[in-house]
């Protein structure tokens, strides 16, 4: 009698391998994932382009409100001015914001010493009076803490006449809370723009210098852009 061989497991086929099947459905999905990725990556870099161009994005995009804000009476405040030759008796020249009633006035505090370009934003905002007449604006004050010769060094350093005014305790920094938006906490001014109107309300406000941009310099078409934009939506 011939012994009867054992039969052989039937081998699977190829096509029905389970493994190769996955395989083969991991492979074909592939070409879609990588195009869903490659729209959601172009539709983010299009957001952030948008939110970086002059004239473009909401103002929240670029920057914050603070408080006193849109409508409301900006704080009066006297301050010693830095540009300013002496007062009578050889104390310093004050300014006050009263000064200005009937006119269109655009405070612009900021970090001042050690912040260069915040000089360099004094420097590029005095060069066009025409640019800041277009916008409705009469007078830019700029407003920092610090020693009152040394932000009178700064600015004749540099060449910068805009009144210069010096708020040493942040006592009017605080009241209109410009020292929130800066790099070193409430201890300095950030990159703020109040613009108070003719009759002493705020007309617009821009604070760019908070986190996590900490912004020192803001580019003059797009600061035109951004004000231009502000009242017409206030």
């Amino acid at each position: 009698m011939n012994a009867s061989r054992p039969k052989s497991p039937p081998r699977a086929r190829a096509g029905r391998s389970p493994v190769r099947s996955a395989r083969r459905a991991q492979r074909s999905r592939m070409p879609w994932i990588v195009a869903i990725l490659v729209v959601v990556g172009l539709i983010g870099l299009f957001a952030i382009y948008k939110s970086n161009s002059s004239g473009t994005a909401a103002a929240s995009d670029r920057y914050d409100v603070g408080s006193p804000g849109i409508g409301a009476t900006a704080p009066e405040f006297q301050l010693p001015d830095a540009t300013a030759p002496a007062a009578a008796g050889g104390g310093p020249a004050t300014t006050r914001l009263s000064d200005y009633r009937g006119k269109t006035v655009l405070l612009y505090f900021h970090e001042g010493l050690g912040c260069q370009p915040c000089w360099d934003q004094i420097r590029d905002l005095q060069k066009d009076p025409a640019a800041l007449r277009a916008l409705g604006v009469d007078q830019l004050l700029t407003i920092t803490s610090g020693p009152l010769d040394l932000v009178a060094q700064k600015m004749h350093d540099d060449g910068l006449t805009a009144p210069a005014l010096v708020d040493t305790n942040l006592a009017v920094s605080t009241q209109y809370q410009a020292n929130r938006y800066g790099m070193m906490g409430t201890s300095r001014d950030g990159h703020s723009f109040v613009l108070v109107g003719p009759d002493g309300k705020i007309d617009w406000r821009a604070d760019y210098g908070g986190p996590p941009r900490f912004t020192m310099y803001v580019a003059p078409d797009q600061l035109a852009g951004d004000l231009r934009a502000g009242r017409q939506g206030s």
